[in-house]
């Protein structure tokens, strides 16, 4: 009974083994997660880093006085500080040190920024314990009194068009998948299609001596998954590798944005279930075209 079965499953894969479109799909389908995995890791690090950037801009705003007389502008600045420190409000507020703000103007300004006859508007970081629009609304109304040049900008704002690119590029990344799936559906269904061509009579002999449409279908999707399978191994190491070539490199660059753009661990199990996800995917693409193909020719 065993060398019987032994026997059937050697000729179940001579039959497909001859089929030469089931053979190239296992590099088509290495190809397709090469760029699935790329393009799943590429929306899941941009969500992470986009995450990542709201965290650090809710809640924080910066004040500037803009007064251009000195004596005015550190006024202003005491009576601003004193002001925002009693909001309930802001949890926080402090004064920026004008050699940091030196530093962070010497790209654009050189040593210049260092004047002290420059009038570089005084900064004041704040930390909002309410980040509502009304809120800051309340806090910008009472700095009006004692700070007339006080101008209030809430990061997130700054920010806004840099968080909607981001989101755009999860959207992409996942309509990219989406796609890819399709495609490799589509390919492992002609796949099937052909291999049923290449062999039409030999099916048709297995019919005549009692094999069912669905013992013919699991026939092709046992050997499809197969090749599916070494497939997606061959095309999700390629694509780890890369990625993790990428992320070495990303971590050299020492950027925060890029910084946030990481997979985390729940990115990466993401990333691992691609591969058993395409398998089932060819597997059902070929049984659904195989019985398709059966009952309408056959």
């Amino acid at each position: 009974m065993t060398n019987s079965t032994g026997k059937n499953g050697e000729r179940t894969r001579r039959v497909l083994d001859e089929a030469r479109g089931v053979r190239a799909m296992v590099w088509i389908i290495a190809i397709m997660l090469f760029l699935t995995v790329l393009g799943a890791a590429l929306g899941l690090a941009t969500r992470n880093a986009a995450g990542a950037l709201e965290t650090q801009l809710v809640g924080r705003a910066t004040v500037q006085i803009m007064a251009a007389d000195p004596a005015r502008r550190e006024a202003e600045v005491g009576r601003a500080v004193a002001t925002l420190q009693k909001l309930p409000a802001v949890r926080s507020a402090a004064l920026v040190d004008r050699d940091e703000l030196a530093a962070l103007l010497r790209p654009w300004l050189g040593d210049d920024g260092a004047d002290p006859e420059l009038p570089i508007p005084a900064m004041i970081d704040l930390e909002l314990a309410d980040d509502t629009a009304a809120a800051l609304a309340r806090v910008r109304a009472s700095l009006q009194s004692t700070a007339p040049s006080a101008r209030i900008d809430a990061h997130e704002a700054w920010m806004a068009p840099v968080a909607g690119f981001l989101n755009l590029v999860v959207s992409i990344a996942a309509v990219l998948v989406l796609l890819l799936a399709g495609a490799t559906a589509a390919v492992v269904m002609l796949a099937a299609r052909a291999g049923l061509d290449a062999h039409r009579q030999t099916i048709e002999v297995m019919h005549m001596l009692g094999s069912t449409d669905l013992q013919v279908a699991r026939l092709f999707q046992r050997r499809i998954a197969r090749d599916a399978a070494i497939g997606a191994a061959i095309g999700s190491l390629a694509a780890i590798g890369m990625l993790l070539l990428v992320s070495g490199e990303a971590a050299g660059l020492g950027s925060q944005l890029l910084g946030g753009a990481t997979l985390g661990m729940s990115g990466w199990a993401v990333l691992a279930m691609l591969p058993i996800a395409f398998v089932l995917l060819a597997a059902l693409a070929a049984r659904f075209a195989i019985t398709r193909a059966l009952e309408r020719v056959l």
